[in-house]
């Protein structure tokens, strides 16, 4: 029986990573999109530094993969270290088509795709992404909104502060907007 049920958490992880690549690489990064989370904020530094955003992700999921080591236990940690290490993987070893760069369809089949990918992480026991470990922890402690509740409202919160102080900013900083996105310069 558990074997069983660690084959089925293995498959349901895989799935899942397939997915949320499939999300990433076949239609937010061909359209230039950003995800929210740990991801969002790998793909926005890999766009900014060059470095490859398969070793971005990994790398800034530490320490959340820390926290729920020390939150929810050796075994949540170990699955989702493999979890998120398989995504920055596929994100660089396997080839997603580019399926289209029409914005509409990229939000709503990039999200859909993100989306079940996730799903199917955390019913395997794992997660793809620092915040889901952020959201288990608040569900844990408070059990009155879903994990999926719990990261809209950390990455909507996130987009709202940004886009209301960003446009305070935005026309005192050096730079300017360039192909719809903005740009800093440095002198």
């Amino acid at each position: 029986m558990k074997v069983k049920s660690a084959v089925e958490r293995f498959i349901l992880v895989v799935l899942g990573i397939l997915s949320a690549g499939m999300g990433l690489k076949g239609f937010l990064l061909s359209s230039h999109f950003i995800d929210g989370g740990v991801t969002g904020v790998s793909m926005l530094l890999a766009d900014v530094t060059g470095v490859p955003i398969s070793a971005l992700i990994f790398l800034i999921n530490i320490p959340f993969l820390l926290l729920g080591y020390r939150q929810l236990g050796m075994p949540f940690a170990i699955r989702s270290a493999m979890a998120i290490a398989g995504l920055s993987l596929c994100l660089a070893l396997v080839h997603f088509p580019d399926v289209t760069h029409d914005k509409l369809l990229t939000a709503v089949f990039g999200g859909f795709f993100i989306g079940v990918g996730i799903g199917l992480a955390i019913r395997g026991g794992a997660v793809l992404d620092g915040t889901e470990i952020a959201a288990l922890l608040l569900n844990k402690k408070a059990q009155v909104l879903k994990v999926g509740d719990i990261t809209g409202h950390i990455c909507g919160s996130y987009f709202f502060v940004r886009d209301r102080v960003g446009t305070l900013f935005y026309p005192y900083l050096p730079g300017g907007i360039k192909n719809d996105r903005f740009y800093f310069e440095w002198n």
